[in-house]
């Protein structure tokens, strides 16, 4: 097959919003006779003008031989071997070019076989990321009309949508993802193929599902992710009892919540949005509806002791059916939901004195709070006050961790 070539007049990539360690990998790679290109989800962003989180990288080159070439590199993955990288903290993702079968509907368990670049294409997900780009010519390489789609829009499959979606379940979420990030129309027959096949999202490694997700709600775009999932029957499978909750008028609340976190990560110069905090918006709503069904419409106040207790049998309820949360990550996460208790009490006392726990991440618990003051402008008062406090024992409080940047997560690429 004869790919199109797009020139940079056409394209108008500029060449200064590349990684610099990525440029010098590929042109490194070429001096030792290897084809390299830049390749998926960050020639995608740039055609797209959204600034790319990876820059990854597609080689004629054996994960040995980058090895040799790059000592400081690691590689990792047993079932899609690449190598990663280091320049310091920063990582780039160095993948050789694969071969597969695309006709098959036989779950993927392994992709290790070397292959062409357009080999290496036919193989992946969809035409937005099945684009090459050649930083020493400055062209793109289209071998799947992926140039086109992007222009218009549309997220297309490589191949057989039904066919492609049983190979790697995965698949189903990242259509979503891109729809729900990009404003993409999904093309008709992907539509009807994620229908289908959504049960089969079941058989996927929950690792890999469990990190689409997070990296959902670290997107900006949540809201409108949940809401296709939920609508698809994607939730239903992962997720069923968030997802019976989202399909009530009761759901609302978490769309509100995400719609929040969404503003928030958006907005320039604001602090990250860590992972606890972002999943509290979807256990928060929920938390408040148990505790009322449980307690207050028994006309019981519980404790904290009682909240503790809830919190962990919620958190349980809602992950892990499916996706079984780490456990740092459900404890942090119900730190977070236990100390809105503290914060707002269902007792109320006259004149409370203000005592701030000694607990490292206590700020965590106020930055979701912040997001509860957005919907409720009447909690704001509390939360200055909080804050006040907070602020004059911070520096007597333990220390969090540091927090350790997460390594990418060996995955097969789409």
């Amino acid at each position: 097959m004869q790919p199109k070539t797009y020139p940079k007049e056409t394209h108008r990539i500029d060449v200064r919003h590349i990684d610099p360690k990525a440029l010098y990998i590929l042109e490194k790679l070429r001096a030792s006779n290897h084809t390299a290109y830049l390749v998926g989800g960050s020639v995608r962003d740039l055609l797209l003008k959204k600034k790319p989180k990876d820059f990854d990288i597609s080689t004629s080159a054996k994960p040995e031989e980058i090895k040799r070439l790059f000592p400081s590199s690691i590689l990792i993955g047993k079932r899609f071997r690449l190598a990663h990288v280091r320049f310091g903290r920063k990582i780039i993702e160095v993948s050789t070019f694969r071969s597969g079968d695309i006709e098959s509907e036989e779950l993927i368990t392994e992709d290790n076989i070397w292959g062409t670049p357009e080999e290496d294409v036919l193989r992946r997900d969809f035409t937005i990321n099945g684009l090459f780009y050649d930083s020493e010519k400055e062209e793109i390489i289209d071998y799947v009309g992926g140039y086109p789609d992007i222009e218009k829009k549309i997220l297309r499959a490589i191949g057989l949508p039904f066919q492609r979606f049983k190979q790697d379940p995965v698949r189903m979420i990242r259509c979503l993802k891109f729809q729900a990030r990009f404003g993409l129309e999904v093309e008709e027959e992907a539509r009807l193929a994620l229908i289908d096949c959504k049960a089969e999202i079941t058989k996927s490694a929950h690792a890999r599902v469990l990190e689409e997700v997070l990296r959902m709600l670290e997107s900006g775009a949540s809201k409108n992710f949940f809401r296709l999932m939920t609508d698809h029957g994607l939730m239903q499978q992962i997720l069923p009892a968030l997802a019976e909750h989202l399909e009530t008028p009761d759901g609302n609340e978490i769309y509100a919540y995400l719609q929040e976190a969404d503003g928030t990560l958006q907005e320039p110069h604001q602090p990250e949005l860590e992972r606890p905090v972002l999943l509290a918006c979807l256990a928060f709503p929920l938390m408040e509806q148990h505790l009322k069904t449980q307690f207050i419409d028994r006309e019981k106040i519980p404790h904290l002791g009682d909240i503790y207790r809830e919190a962990g049998l919620l958190i349980d309820t809602i992950f892990h059916t499916f996706l079984k949360l780490p456990r740092r990550l459900k404890i942090r996460t119900m730190s977070i939901l236990i100390s809105q208790y503290r914060i707002t009490p269902f007792q109320k006392k006259k004149n409370p004195k203000i005592r701030i726990p000694r607990a490292p991440e206590f700020h965590l618990a106020l930055q979701f709070f912040n997001l509860r003051c957005r919907l409720e402008p009447g909690l704001q008062e509390i939360h200055d006050q909080w804050n006040d406090v907070y602020q004059k024992v911070a520096e007597t409080l333990p220390q969090p961790r540091q927090r350790q940047r997460r390594s990418r997560t060996p995955r097969r690429k789409p």
